[in-house]
């Protein structure tokens, strides 16, 4: 007797798949790294790196179109490496991607806590425990980052309808704060488009300031692969698979260089990056906008962590019930709640160790997600080789794995 496949209720609209690849691609790097992005590349050199690195990635986003049209199943690139070439690479693929989105939420639920030293400084470094790495471990950050967790656990928990709703009101709330930066620094009479000379970082050509960023382009457009994990839920058409990726990188794109252009224009950048600002962003729209800028850019943090944590909850944990499915994991991965029908045993699992990553402090957190990173590298090229084959053979020929549709 054949047993009955699992599957998971068809429960997100375009806008909830929308704003899961947005508001998983910007992070909380986007509102704080700009200070280390400029010395770099400058502020033209950078602005052009993100928008040749969007470019780049619809190449990308094409293939996850084409193998989301055909293959419409929780598991996303873990399905596809499975179906092209078989049970050992999609247990390579799946496993590098488990540990990239794993590291992921913790390390977001710990920003929280980096923001919060900005913010109010003292109110949640009490119960201090121990130092890793230089980084001081406070029972209260824990807690914080705790609570932050088990909010999004419960949401994905009651269904993935109310995470995609919350997704998407935080991301408009980001893409608001990100219009207000941008405009406060485009009509401030502080400001001044001479503020980004030099456009290009000194003693470096045009060419050698772009590729500086373009190099970790890939990285920093992570969350649009997050459509994927969820295709199975999708309660649309997946031909619009590919225009909701293209507007999510587009805008992401944008997003960056927005950021990084404002913060430049708030005074010389040159003199702005020279006093080696803890913040460089924060500094930049205080001088620009005063408390109301860094309220601005306060939100759009808090936005771009929330987001992370809420969409990389989800692919996670579509990701191991996917490898469950394919036997990869223990069947105990695809238990579908009886009320809910969400994959609850895979998302206690997932809680369960983000819960336990912040114990180690952010610096280990940082670490494993910079080795994890490789993760999303290998998932692409998985997905561009599997829509290769796909191009070459028929659907039919190409599940040879066993995965598939079925």
């Amino acid at each position: 007797m054949t047993e009955k496949r699992v599957e998971l209720k068809k429960a997100l609209n375009p806008i909830d798949v929308w704003a899961l690849a947005l508001g998983s691609i910007i992070g909380f790097g986007c509102f704080v790294l700009p200070g280390d992005w400029l010395p770099k590349a400058g502020p033209l050199g950078a602005a052009i790196a993100f928008l040749l690195g969007g470019l780049l990635m619809l190449i990308i986003a094409n293939s996850y179109s084409v193998m989301i049209k055909n293959f419409p199943v929780a598991g996303g690139e873990f399905a596809y490496a499975y179906g092209a070439f078989g049970r050992y690479h999609a247990y390579i693929c799946g496993w590098f991607l488990a540990l990239g989105y794993l590291s992921i939420i913790p390390a977001n639920g710990t920003a929280l806590a980096v923001l919060g030293r900005f913010v109010a400084p003292g109110l949640f470094e009490w119960g201090y425990l121990y130092t890793v790495a230089g980084w001081e471990v406070y029972l209260g950050e824990i807690m914080l980052a705790t609570f932050a967790m088990l909010f999004f656990f419960y949401l994905h928990y009651k269904g993935v309808g109310a995470a995609g709703k919350m997704q998407s009101l935080i991301v408009v709330l980001l893409v608001a704060a990100v219009l207000l930066l941008g405009g406060g620094a485009l009509l401030n009479p502080v400001t001044s488009t001479a503020n980004l000379q030099p456009l290009f970082a000194p003693g470096k050509s045009a060419i050698a300031c772009i590729a500086a960023l373009l190099a970790i382009a890939p990285f920093l457009f992570v969350g649009f692969d997050t459509i994927p994990q969820a295709a199975e839920e999708f309660n649309f058409s997946h031909d619009k698979t590919k225009k909701l990726m293209y507007l999510a990188i587009i805008i992401g794109a944008v997003v960056y260089a927005t950021v990084t252009l404002s913060t430049a224009m708030a005074e010389p950048w040159q003199d702005l990056i020279a006093g080696k600002p803890v913040w460089a962003s924060g500094q930049a729209m205080y001088k620009t906008m005063g408390n109301l800028g860094v309220v601005f850019l306060m939100v759009g943090v808090l936005m771009a962590i929330t987001s992370g944590i809420n969409g990389f909850f989800m692919a996670t944990s579509r990701l191991l019930f996917g490898m469950g499915r394919a036997k990869v994991l223990p069947n105990w991965f695809t238990d579908i709640h009886p009320k809910y029908s969400t994959p609850y045993k895979a998302l206690i699992f997932v809680l369960i160790i983000s819960l336990v990553a912040p114990w180690f402090g952010r610096k280990a957190i940082i670490w494993i997600v910079d080795m994890c990173a490789v993760g999303t590298a290998i998932g692409y090229m998985y997905t561009c080789m599997a829509c290769y084959l796909l191009s070459k053979n028929n659907s039919s020929q190409y599940a040879r794995g066993g995965y598939g549709k079925g």
